[in-house]
């Protein structure tokens, strides 16, 4: 796949509409401005890994800093001297996310973890779903070309168990659920209406965007293992309330867009 390039003024295609930006040739993209909302807490050790793996086309990075007593801000200001830092008021990843969220000013948004166990340069990846008509572009590390190096056999036997639930509820067809390396049209946030704190974020995330209506795409994706420090995720702390999220979804009903297809890289998503 090319890489995305800033385009000249004169190579823009005045199209209309969230997905107005298209390919203009195999060589060169038409990138609407990207914002990468990076959620950190104490990750000061871990950032030097996930800036230099961003591309250098991105229009912002927004880190939001969840109360860190280590050197998480001033690594961030050192690494990438325009980031926006967003201090973050509540607790919880979902929260934070949320927060950064608010901060963006990108057309599109992408979801990276601090702790370096994503790629950036997959980035390009999700940026070419979307432009291509996608509205939600989801990471997933059991679509064929992802893979993943830090998950327990607990942790895979309980995403696959609820990844299956969700898609037999919600008629979607996921291969990945908990999975925290997503992109999206800032305006599909108006559509999802977030409203929770926790690690469970990113299943909320996948269940309304699938009742929703929403155009969605599975990118094959690889997770590394965390390099520094230990994560906060708790398997069977946070995959309660994960089952939690998706039994409380199955009783609200959001309008759905009947016009918009789903698809995804190994088939239709909803």
């Amino acid at each position: 796949m090319s890489s995305f390039v800033r385009p000249a003024e004169s190579d823009v295609v005045p199209l209309s509409g969230p997905h107005r930006y298209r390919p203009v040739s195999s060589h060169l993209a038409i990138a609407p401005p990207v914002s990468v909302v990076i959620p950190a807490m104490n990750e000061a050790e871990n950032l030097p890994y996930v800036f230099k793996t961003l591309p250098d086309w991105i229009h912002e990075v927004v880190l939001v800093d969840g109360n860190s007593t280590d050197d998480t801000v001033r690594v961030a200001r050192e690494l990438w001297p325009d980031v926006k830092v967003v201090a973050q008021s509540g607790k919880g990843k979902g929260d934070a996310l949320i927060t950064g969220f608010a901060a963006c000013t990108g057309e599109i948004v992408v979801m990276v973890d601090a702790d370096g166990s994503a790629d950036g340069a997959e980035i390009v990846s999700y940026v070419s779903a979307l432009v291509s008509g996608a509205d939600f572009a989801k990471g997933s590390r059991f679509a064929n070309g992802g893979g993943t190096d830090d998950m327990t056999p607990i942790r895979k036997l309980g995403n696959r168990a609820l990844t299956a639930f969700v898609n037999r509820k919600f008629g979607a067809r996921y291969t990945d659920l908990c999975y925290g390396y997503n992109a999206f049209w800032r305006s599909c946030l108006d559509e999802i209406a977030l409203d929770c704190a926790g690690f469970e974020v990113e299943t909320l995330m996948n269940i309304r965007v699938v009742k929703a209506g929403l155009r969605v795409q599975e990118i094959p994706s690889h997770e590394y293992e965390r390099i520094h420090g230990v994560s906060n995720l708790r398997a069977v702390r946070d995959g309660l309330r994960v089952l939690k999220v998706i039994l409380a979804e199955r009783g609200v009903r959001r309008p759905r867009r009947p016009a918009m297809a789903t698809a995804a890289v190994r088939g239709e998503v909803s």
